[in-house]
């Protein structure tokens, strides 16, 4: 996604590569790029049986600082947009990258072997395209005329957003499934898992019974994009920037009590995108990207900054590169002990970093190392001005 104030940039003819644009919001860069390093940490643990308890998401009710990332890339794809002059552009252009987003999460998930009977339908790319396609359309449909009525627009996208939420939560309370009730909340008894398992069948994650990426739970994490672009219509006004953070940092707040008191009927939950999630989810990304803009864009401290930003400049690339660097170092290329097969990774593993501390320590390290990793990938793609766009 663009991260760019309405400016112009250039194109190369026939490349999906464009230049730098002249000016980019540095802040929402950095925010991008810290959501996206931290995504490589909690994902390429150096093994699965020694990782920090915040490092893994809650295992069902209730959330970890795990469970903010992707809310946190959701809200920031609805900032993004709203900031972006592609939003109002040719539909063809957002149907495209829709389309490219999409299928890149999908090639994914069949990377390597592209298994056909149980190749992953949903997941993060394909809700991400969803959630992008679906908010930039009630974006534009609710657009006022005068497009400087930055106030009326946000508050029909927040309206937008609070109807989507409350729809999700009577949908998944009070419609019975087959063979379980109504307001089962437990996994893959859920309703949206019912509707996935008909439409989708065994091309579902967890055992094939229901997915953390379903389609009836992308209704929520759009309301989460819609929050985001009312952030981007707030950044957009012509308010001071000491005022912006602090009604960021405000609405935040009271999206997390909102949440909160939500989760008394309507538990926290990742894995079925709650509305108590979305919305509490949606506080904490508004009072920390109000940190990080007070802290890069309005003081200006943007040293500490750039390697975040270099990181979210390219995020999607950095994204679909993690994921086919992690498999590849997965699969097992050597023989170990035994005769058995060995990984890369887990012969870098044992050899290099298990020697060098605690488990739990030296798989963070190997975390680490990753992000480093793809972040001289990243920076190399900056130095020489490579911006993928779609």
């Amino acid at each position: 996604m663009d991260a760019t104030r309405p400016t112009s940039t250039t194109t190369q003819p026939g490349s999906s590569v464009t230049s730098r644009p002249a000016a980019r919001l540095v802040s929402l860069d950095a925010f991008r790029g810290l959501t996206m390093a931290s995504m490589v940490v909690v994902n390429n643990p150096g093994s699965w049986s020694a990782v920090y308890a915040p490092l893994l998401h809650a295992e069902w009710h209730g959330w970890t600082p795990t469970d903010l990332i992707f809310p946190f890339f959701l809200f920031i794809v609805g900032v993004s947009a709203t900031l972006s002059k592609g939003t109002m552009g040719p539909w063809g252009r957002i149907l495209r990258r829709t389309a490219i987003i999409a299928g890149l999460g999908l090639l994914l998930a069949g990377f390597p072997r592209f298994p056909l009977a149980t190749w992953r339908i949903p997941g993060v790319l394909q809700r991400i395209a969803l959630c992008y396609l679906t908010a930039v359309a009630i974006y534009r449909w609710m657009a006022p005329r005068d497009r400087t009525r930055h106030l009326a627009h946000a508050i029909r996208l927040t309206v937008w957003a609070a109807v989507l939420l409350l729809v999700y939560w009577a949908v998944m309370m009070l419609v019975p499934v087959p063979g379980g009730g109504a307001g089962n909340l437990s996994p893959g008894g859920d309703v949206g898992a019912y509707i996935d398992r008909a439409l989708m069948g065994r091309h579902l994650w967890r055992q094939q019974t229901w997915d953390p990426e379903g389609l009836l739970s992308t209704v929520p994490a759009v309301a989460t994009t819609l929050l985001g672009m009312v952030t981007g219509l707030w950044l957009a006004s012509g308010a001071t920037p000491q005022r912006k953070v602090h009604m960021l940092v405000r609405a935040g707040l009271v999206a997390i009590l909102v949440g909160l008191a939500w989760n008394i009927a309507f538990p926290i939950n990742k894995n079925l995108w709650t509305s108590s999630f979305s919305v509490f989810m949606a506080g904490i990304s508004s009072s920390a990207f109000a940190f990080c803009y007070w802290l890069v864009d309005v003081k200006g401290w943007r040293r500490w900054a750039q390697p975040f930003a270099i990181y979210g400049m390219n995020a999607i690339a950095v994204y679909v590169l993690a994921g086919v660097f992690a498999t590849l170092l997965g699969r097992p290329w050597l023989t170990g002990a035994g005769g058995k097969g060995l990984s890369m990774k887990g012969w870098v593993y044992q050899n290099v970093f298990a020697v060098l501390g605690s488990p739990r320590n030296a798989s963070l390290m190997y975390a680490l190392s990753f992000v480093l990793l793809l972040y001289l990938v990243a920076w190399v793609m900056y130095r020489r001005k490579w911006f993928v766009r779609f």
